[in-house]
């Protein structure tokens, strides 16, 4: 992927000299935002899950210095990507983000993008990290393409593929496109995962307030039987007395 190489100030001192964005010099900024080990980003991981290492680095500072390094090449991206470090790979997510939001971002770098996501989910191992990223690498790449690729992670063992296949329509939805969304979530929605059924619920809201008729339509077929976290998700925009409706049809003690 060809991409400029711009030269990015410091964010932790603005009279560092001028640096490479390189995944070398991002970490170097991010070590020195560092006030501790061990810390509060931890809460962002469950516990049953934890593999991780911790700074103590605001998600807005990260993000911040991700922006500043937009134009990291593809292979500096990588190498944020496989460092251990939690905060390195929300870094990585989120230039990767910040590229693919670019309108003046190429075809050839889209797909680039879009293959790194794909190809080292293994990495993108968290829900943060997937909402970070999918929407825009993965479902805005797809939008004028196939996306049988959503329907393969969807049926995936991995947790975090089948949280991939939803969230990324969420770039469809902004379309108006909704078909993708109801779909996948009809293959999802009786995931035996938290994680999954809190975005199957979150995203058919996000399409019911497009298409309402679609929405009633499949809290219709499901609310019945589906998880009573995603029936809450999904439900939660409605009226009270359509809340109380699907509530009721739930087989499922709450």
């Amino acid at each position: 992927m060809r991409q400029k190489n711009i030269m990015r100030k410091s964010t932790t001192n603005e009279t560092n000299p001028l640096q490479e964005p390189t995944a070398k010099n991002f970490m170097g900024e991010l070590m020195a935002m560092n006030k501790k080990v061990g810390a509060e980003n931890a809460k962002f991981v469950r516990a049953d899950e934890n593999v991780n290492r911790f700074l103590n680095v605001p998600m807005s500072n990260i993000f911040s210095l991700a922006k500043q390094f937009m134009a990291m090449p593809l292979k500096e991206i990588e190498a944020l990507l496989d460092n251990d470090l939690y905060e390195a790979r929300v870094g990585a997510v989120s230039i990767m983000d910040f590229q693919a939001r670019d309108k003046k971002v190429s075809e050839e770098s889209r797909k680039a993008l879009f293959e790194l996501y794909i190809n080292h989910h293994d990495r993108i191992d968290n829900w943060d990290l997937v909402d970070r990223s999918a929407p825009y690498v993965v479902g805005g790449y797809l939008s004028d393409k196939p996306r049988k690729i959503l329907y393969k992670l969807a049926k995936s063992k991995n947790v975090w593929e089948r949280r991939t296949a939803i969230v990324a329509t969420y770039f469809f939805i902004r379309q108006n496109d909704l078909d993708d969304t109801f779909n996948i979530a009809e293959l999802l929605v009786n995931d035996k995962h938290d994680m999954v059924n809190k975005a199957v619920g979150s995203w058919v809201r996000e399409a019911g307030k497009r298409d309402h008729r679609k929405l009633i339509a499949f809290l219709d077929k499901h609310a019945a039987t589906m998880p009573r976290i995603t029936l809450r998700y999904a439900i939660e925009k409605l009226d009270k007395k359509l809340k109380d409706h699907y509530l009721n049809m739930s087989k499922i003690t709450p």
